[in-house]
């Protein structure tokens, strides 16, 4: 028993050497011994040498055969560890074992298989259900994972919080909110997990009375106040517009990690706070917690908004001389928006010409916005042979970047021009994307 929890321990400090030192030094193993060299290897990715073990062992129980398919499927290799599955003896092949198959298909996004192997299932456990319902949310055919998850023959909190969670991971965060509606009438109370779930489909609806009473509810319930929930309350009450109380509950935490100190930044950025965000940033740095890609990204969101073109320069510069971080294109995308805005549109243009990645439609998007901003057409013009769209054979389709054309003749009594580009977007059958507002009913 000491010898096993010595392998137990060294592997999970990730002390591999001298859990198998221990493991060649016992006079005696048993198979529980065995599985925990085992289980060491594969907590450490080595698969080579959980292998080697495996086949050297007389004796296996179903926790050796489960341990190795799911360690195969958490390294991507789900045809090794599905012929392990089918290597498995019968009497050792439990649910544990027909779960372990199917979570390790939908980890990796398999659903054909995995739906193969659950339909083959002679009995299901809650794990299998809500690892279904995870997997197909995971790959955004949230139909089918409803279609599962009505399946269910008797559902706990689990199922139920995995599909929240999935609809709110697609955006359908309304379904999110009567899901957890029907999940209470059907007597479930909601834990951390699903408070966490309910916070994201309120911040992304930008719903504040939804979210005080999700908040309200929280309290109520004693719900563990951990960091998922903290962020999420952060993060809501960030994108609701309500800084009050977004930073007072950012103030009162424990510990902060990069995903809380994002949501409060972003919050600021895009309620037009962008001195105050720079100065979360900079209270950031100073933090043992370091930014990462998104926090360039809101940052330079607020730079944008906030007309700071001199600091914006700086922090792209930051990204990877200070944090070794690669500016994506959507860095460049707010850089450009940046430039745009403060009417340096050439120096935008001359910055997308030179560009590390190639400019997307976006990025080129953003500036042709500057110039109706700054009722610069020769620039739109530029922007406009760039985009491709006089040519209806390589046009871009974005409906956005027809209406700012449009709007740019029109704003500079280019009349015909502007029909000239209504009549282009009919000919290339490009659609206007509706204009719509939201109003909260009942609301002051």
């Amino acid at each position: 028993m000491v010898g096993t929890s010595l392998i137990s321990m060294y592997a999970k400090c990730h002390d591999i050497v001298d859990s198998r030192r221990v493991f060649d030094e016992m006079p005696d193993r048993n198979v529980v011994t065995w599985n925990a060299m085992i289980g060491g290897y594969l907590r450490n990715g080595d698969m080579r040498s959980a292998s080697f073990l495996f086949e050297q062992m007389s004796v296996r129980t179903a926790v050796t055969w489960n341990e190795m398919i799911d360690g195969f499927a958490r390294s991507g290799d789900t045809v090794a560890a599905r012929r392990l599955f089918d290597r498995t003896p019968t009497e050792m092949r439990n649910v544990v074992t027909w779960t372990v198959m199917v979570d390790g298909y939908t980890s990796n996004g398999e659903m054909e298989a995995a739906r193969q192997v659950f339909e083959e299932m002679p009995l299901r456990n809650y794990f299998a259900w809500s690892s279904m319902i995870a997997g197909y949310c995971k790959k955004g055919d949230v139909k089918e994972a409803r279609i599962i998850f009505d399946r269910i023959p008797v559902r706990n909190l689990v199922n139920w919080n995995s599909l929240v969670a999935g609809y709110t991971q697609n955006g359908f965060c309304e379904e999110a909110l009567h899901a957890f509606t029907k999940m209470r009438a059907e007597g479930f109370e909601p834990d951390e997990v699903t408070a966490a779930s309910l916070l994201s489909a309120c911040a992304q609806l930008g719903s504040l009375d939804a979210g005080k009473a999700i908040h309200d509810l929280i309290n109520h319930k004693r719900i563990t106040l951990n960091q998922f929930v903290l962020n999420g309350l952060v993060d809501m009450y960030a994108k609701c517009g309500d800084l009050t109380n977004a930073r007072r509950i950012f103030e009162g935490m424990p510990q902060r990690n990069n995903v809380c100190w994002n949501a409060m930044i972003s919050g600021l950025a895009i309620h037009g706070r962008g001195k105050e965000a720079l100065e979360f940033f900079s209270r950031m740095e100073d933090s043992s917690e370091k930014p990462n890609e998104i926090t360039f990204l809101s940052v330079l969101s607020a730079c944008a908004h906030g007309g700071f073109v001199k600091e914006g320069l700086e922090y792209v510069s930051k990204m990877k001389d200070k944090y070794g971080l690669m500016a994506g294109i959507e860095h460049y995308g707010c850089l450009v928006d940046l430039l745009g805005r403060s009417g340096r549109l050439e120096e935008a243009y001359c910055f997308i010409k030179r560009m590390p990645v190639k400019p997307n439609d976006t990025v080129w998007g953003a500036l042709l916005g500057a110039c109706r901003i700054h009722l610069n057409l020769k620039m739109a013009e530029r922007v406009v042979e760039e985009l491709g769209l006089p040519d209806s054979d390589k046009g871009s389709g974005d409906d956005a970047h027809y209406v700012l054309l449009s709007n740019i003749y029109a704003a500079s009594d280019r009349w015909e021009k502007a029909e000239n580009v209504r009549m282009m977007m009919v000919k290339n059958g490009v659609q206007k994307t509706p204009g719509c507002s939201s109003i909260m009913l009942g609301s002051t």
